[in-house]
């Protein structure tokens, strides 16, 4: 039913992106989208304007206007959601997804950005400085999995490159060879929580139109949970999309590159 209510409004021209009045609305009705506080459902917002205190910038104010009434029920769901306690569901349209966890903070540093990488061709080295340096083939931000949009537009068509940590420090030609024209998500299937990792994952796949997955991941034993969990992912995902395996050296060489199907107990196929 749509009548006149309270409700807030934002000021993107003032907002800087802080975060701030995210984590002050209990009902989950805010949310960073590309580096700016917006109101992700009307449905969600109470009026009361607990984020307007919380906002330094004085971005947020409270207005009436007609709009849907605020349904409890539905943000409470929603919130559910977000904390990763809604049940996993198989829908592939992403209203109908559990929505994961929020990142633990979120800070300017951690808006969503999309951008061309360094200009010139691959690996070209810069002249100037004592030493050369690799020009960056980087063209998204955050890339942390747990700080990574779960819906982005850099998501559409492209080829996902889930990479340990350690990966890009062993391996010179990380910016080189495997960077050029992927999408990059970090992460450490040991020292994080592979749970969350997983479930993430899945609905970045479920919910965005994604070409494919590549997992760059270290010799150590341990590291092998990364294109474990990448499999697990791409199966629950319901998704059919290529999905290769690059074992790295501690030495800084490529060991080994598979493609693997979707199914985790699937048997690998050389690439060559």
């Amino acid at each position: 039913m749509r009548r006149k209510r309270q409700l807030i409004r934002i000021d993107e021209e003032k907002c800087d992106g802080c975060g701030l009045c995210v984590h002050a609305c209990a009902e989950g009705a805010l949310a960073l989208v590309n580096g700016k506080a917006r109101l992700v459902s009307e449905t969600y917002c109470d009026g009361l304007g607990a984020c307007i205190g919380e906002c330094p910038q004085g971005a947020i104010t409270i207005e009436e206007r007609e709009t849907e009434d605020f349904n409890e029920l539905a943000a409470k769901r929603h919130v559910a959601g977000q904390a990763g306690l809604g049940q996993a569901a198989h829908a592939k349209a992403p209203d109908a997804l559990p929505r994961p966890m929020a990142p633990p903070c979120a800070c300017p540093g951690s808006a969503v950005r999309a951008f061309a990488p360094a200009a010139g061709q691959r690996g070209e080295a810069m002249e100037e400085g004592p030493a050369s340096e690799t020009l960056s083939q980087l063209g998204n931000w955050p890339i942390q999995l747990t700080l990574a949009p779960p819906v982005a537009p850099h998501y559409a068509g492209a080829r996902l490159l889930l990479s340990a940590d350690c990966a890009p420090f062993a391996y010179g030609g990380f910016h080189e060879r495997l960077l050029p024209g992927r999408v990059l998500l970090i992460a450490c299937p040991k020292l994080d929580d592979a749970e969350f990792y997983r479930e993430k994952l899945t609905y970045i796949l479920q919910a965005n139109p994604v070409a494919g997955l590549d997992v760059a991941f270290m010799e150590v034993p341990c590291c092998f949970g990364l294109v474990r969990l990448a499999q697990e992912a791409l199966a629950a995902s319901g998704k059919d999309i290529p999905l290769r395996a690059i074992r790295l050296g501690i030495h800084g060489d490529v060991l080994e590159e598979r493609v693997l199907s979707g199914a985790a107990n699937a048997v690998p196929q050389a690439l060559r």
